[in-house]
C-alpha cells in the first residue's frame, strides 16, 4: 500500500494525525527538565563507622580491614575507597553499572552486620550503611550575615529547615562557623582531694542528664502520661547537679569543675577574599532538575529574607547557570 497516495486521497486522517503528534510533541517539550546530564542511578554505597578518640592506625587494624574483607567477596564489585581520620572511617563502595542498587545495599548491610561482633567493644554505635541519594556536587552556595543573631545557630536550625523543605533538595550543609558546646573543665586538684576520677564524673553525668518516660496514670476518666525531666537546660542547673560517688558520698559538679556555655573548637573555616564567612551549600536530590531546584531554592530564600529582614543572604556561586545559558542558546538557535 502506498502511504503517500492514501494520504493524498484521504487528507483528513493524515492531517489530524500529524496535528495530534505536533500537539503531543509541544506538550512533551514543555515538560522536559533542564540539566546538564541525564540522571543515572549509580550503584554506589556509603559505609561509615565512628568511635571518638580512636587513632587512624587503630581504626585501620580493628575496623577498616575487617569491613573491607567482609565487603570484598560481593559480586559485581568494582572499587572500594577508604578514608580514615581521627575517630571516623568511611567507605565508598562502587559496583558495576548493571548491579541493582537495592540488592547492593542489602548485601553490604548483611556483610557489615555479620562482622559486627568482631569490631571493638567500645564502638557503641553500629556502622551506618546508606546509598548515594544526591546528584553531583553542590548546586548553590550562599553566605549569611547578621548583626543581631548567632549566625551558626541560625543556619543550623532555621535555614536548614527552610531549605530541606524545598522539593528536590537532597542535602544541606553549613560551611564555616562554629558549633555550640557546653564545656565542663574538671579541676584535677579538687578531684584528687575528693577522690573522684574523670570516668566517674562522665558516667554519672550520662546517668543523671537524661529525660525518661514515667509511665501512665489514671486522672479522672482519662489516662495521663508522665515523664521524668532530669536534663539541665541551663549551665547553672548543670553546675548545681549533685553527683553520687561510689563510696556513698555526693558532690556538686561546680565543686570539681567549671561549667560554661561556649563554642566547640573550630575545625574548618570558610573564606571569601581572605575574610571569614559563614555560609551553606545546597545539593539537589537524584531525579530532580537543576534549574527547577535552583528556582525553588531562590523562591524559598525570598520568603526567608522577608521573614528575617535582619539577615543578609548572598549567593556566591552556582553550578546550574552554565546549563541554563546553554539551554537558552539552543532555544535562540532554534
Amino acid at each position: 500500500m502506498n502511504v503517500s497516495s492514501l494520504s493524498i486521497k484521504n487528507p483528513v486522517p493524515a492531517i489530524l494525525l500529524f496535528s495530534w503528534l505536533t500537539l503531543l510533541g509541544l506538550f512533551a517539550f514543555r515538560t522536559l527538565g533542564i540539566q546538564a546530564y541525564p540522571t543515572v542511578d549509580l550503584p554506589v554505597i556509603m559505609v561509615s563507622a565512628t568511635q571518638e578518640g580512636m587513632a587512624p592506625a587503630q581504626l585501620e587494624q580493628e575496623v577498616a580491614r575487617k569491613i573491607e574483607n567482609a565487603i570484598a567477596p560481593l559480586s559485581r564489585l568494582r572499587h572500594i575507597r577508604t578514608v580514615i581520620v581521627d575517630g571516623t572511617v568511611s567507605f565508598v563502595v562502587e559496583f558495576f553499572i548493571d548491579k541493582d542498587v537495592e540488592v547492593a545495599l542489602s548485601e553490604i548491610r548483611n556483610a557489615v552486620e555479620s562482622i559486627r561482633p568482631e569490631l571493638p567493644a567500645e564502638m557503641t554505635s553500629p556502622p551506618v550503611v546508606s546509598k548515594l541519594t544526591t546528584a553531583g556536587s553542590a548546586l548553590l552556595g550562599f553566605t549569611v550575615e547578621s548583626n543581631s543573631m548567632d549566625v551558626s545557630d541560625l543556619v543550623d536550625n532555621e535555614l536548614s529547615r527552610a531549605m530541606l523543605g524545598v522539593h528536590g533538595v537532597g542535602k544541606f550543609q553549613r560551611i564555616g562557623g562554629i558549633d555550640r558546646e557546653v564545656r565542663v573543665d574538671l579541676d584535677p586538684v579538687r578531684m584528687t582531694a575528693l577522690g573522684v576520677s574523670a570516668a566517674e564524673v562522665s558516667q554519672q553525668l550520662k546517668r543523671i542528664q537524661l529525660n525518661s518516660s514515667g509511665g501512665r496514670a489514671g486522672v479522672g476518666a482519662s489516662v495521663q502520661g508522665f515523664r521524668t525531666l532530669a536534663a539541665a537546660t541551663r549551665t547553672e542547673d548543670l553546675a548545681a547537679l549533685t553527683i553520687p560517688l561510689a563510696d556513698g558520698r555526693t558532690v556538686h559538679l561546680a565543686d570539681i569543675a567549671s561549667v560554661r556555655d561556649g563554642h566547640a573548637d573550630r575545625s574548618s573555616i570558610a573564606l571569601i577574599d581572605g575574610k571569614p564567612v559563614i555560609g551553606f551549600e545546597v545539593t539537589r536530590s537524584k531525579g530532580s532538575m537543576e534549574v527547577d531546584v535552583a528556582n525553588a531554592v531562590n523562591a524559598a530564600l525570598e520568603k526567608f529574607r522577608a521573614a528575617h529582614p535582619e539577615v543578609t543572604i548572598q549567593e556566591v556561586y552556582n553550578s546550574y547557570q552554565p546549563t541554563y545559558d546553554n539551554y537558552q542558546g539552543s532555544m535562540d538557535l532554534l
